[in-house]
């Protein structure tokens, strides 16, 4: 049954993306293996040529250049990043001569409740010195490295009616009892280099709980970073198995969404509009000509949504509530943190009806404040028509969160025909 071959592999995706720099080295293979090339330089661009774009290692944006005249651009984007604890410089802090601890600070908008008491480690990037050259490395602890322990409720009798946790006191994780015990060995050892030769690093704090079926009937997944690798992952596929000969298909992934996009990687970057340019270069198409292609181009924005909560169903829109597994969410916002217009929405709302994807609708209760995404973003950079859309889930920027087990598919059919 195709739905639950799509599960497992976003299961497995899921368990192999520990942090945004192995989602893209991920999405590279899958790439690779369906006949991509990286892109060195814009001549090499060709009619029906299929190419990617990597920038910092951590976002990539991968083209399929149609063998017939272009009309325009067909665009998903989706973020490779989500809310833990980057590891500070110089991280290792000996308590009382007994414990080693690791600095670390807040990357996003994190419930800092939910990694309390799991199992965790550490992967990232590293750039080693390596024959007189710099050389980046992915690096992932496979180990249950790490943990931040609650305290005892004993000591603190008020922790059930809510409690204020201060990350630079309540939430560093304990690394070991050797008080010689370094972080950097330990990479060192991992990646068998020397030591002093790691000159830099990225490196975050990850939950190790493996991504699961969940629920009497196995009708949920329960997974670390499903905000937002699980469109990451259902985009990817859409656009690998749709292929319209008019359009240029666009699957782009940034970074730092988590934290304002604000970067050479995030949506609020030149990425993407440097390479639609590139692609029009390298196909000998003037700036007008892109223009009028811009015109005839459309954005899916694909970030999860909050759905329906089983407790609190009263944080929910009182007419818009998404519910788990019942579609792909169109977004709405009346202040544009959502790009959905009428003309934008009706485009989705046809692809949907058309393939028989069930679809609905979200939108914040007007007295709550939302999140952001990356088609406002996107767009202001490269003005081309947008929608918001998402897979719905509970418990966002948890250490562990829940989606439905049908949505992923919905997504990938909506993808297949956008891009088809």
């Amino acid at each position: 049954m195709e739905e639950n071959k799509i599960t497992e592999q976003l299961l497995e995706f899921l368990d192999e993306s520990p942090t945004c720099f192995h989602a893209v080295s991920n999405v590279e293979e899958m790439l690779k293996q369906a006949g991509f090339e990286e892109m060195e330089d814009a001549a090499q661009i060709k009619p029906g040529g299929s190419y990617y774009e990597k920038r910092n290692g951590s976002a990539l944006i991968a083209f399929r250049v149609p063998k017939k005249e272009m009309k325009g651009f067909r665009i998903a984007a989706s973020h490779s990043d989500s809310p833990c604890f980057k590891v500070k410089e110089a991280p290792e802090m000996q308590v009382e001569n007994h414990y080693v601890k690791l600095n670390t600070e807040k990357y996003g908008g994190m419930i800092l409740s939910t990694w309390l008491d799991r199992p965790l480690s550490v992967a990232g990037r590293v750039v080693v010195r390596e024959n007189g050259k710099l050389e980046e490395k992915l690096v992932n602890i496979k180990k249950d490295l790490l943990i931040i322990p609650n305290v005892a409720i004993h000591f603190n009798r008020d922790v059930n009616r809510g409690l204020e946790l201060n990350p630079q006191v309540d939430m560093l994780p304990l690394m070991a009892e050797e008080k010689e015990c370094s972080l950097n060995a330990l990479c060192a050892e991992e990646l068998h280099v020397e030591q002093e030769d790691i000159l830099g690093t990225d490196l975050f704090v990850y939950n190790r709980d493996k991504a699961r079926m969940m629920g009497a009937d196995d009708a949920f997944i329960g997974a670390p970073r499903l905000d937002d690798l699980q469109c990451a992952f259902a985009t990817l596929q859409g656009f690998l198995q749709g292929v319209k000969e008019e359009y240029c298909g666009v699957y782009a992934l940034f970074d730092n969404e988590e934290v304002g996009s604000g970067t050479k990687q995030g949506a609020d970057s030149t990425f993407l509009e440097d390479v639609l340019a590139d692609i029009c270069a390298g196909l000998g198409i003037s700036e007008k000509e892109e223009r009028v292609l811009l015109k005839n181009s459309f954005l899916l924005s694909a970030d999860n949504g909050h759905a329906v909560h089983p407790n609190h169903p009263e944080k929910s829109d009182p007419t818009n509530r998404p519910y788990l597994n019942g579609g792909v969410v169109l977004k709405f916002h009346g202040s544009q943190k959502y790009t959905t217009d009428a003309y934008s929405a009706a485009f989705v709302k046809y692809i949907c009806q058309r393939e028989k994807i069930p679809y609905q609708t979200f939108a914040n209760r007007s007295d709550i404040l939302g999140g952001s995404t990356l088609g406002n973003i996107s767009t202001a950079h490269v003005s081309i028509p947008s929608a918001d859309v998402g897979l719905p889930q509970l418990a966002m920027h948890s250490a562990f969160e829940t989606a439905g087990a049908k949505d992923t598919r919905y997504m990938v059919q909506l993808c297949r025909a956008f891009y088809a």
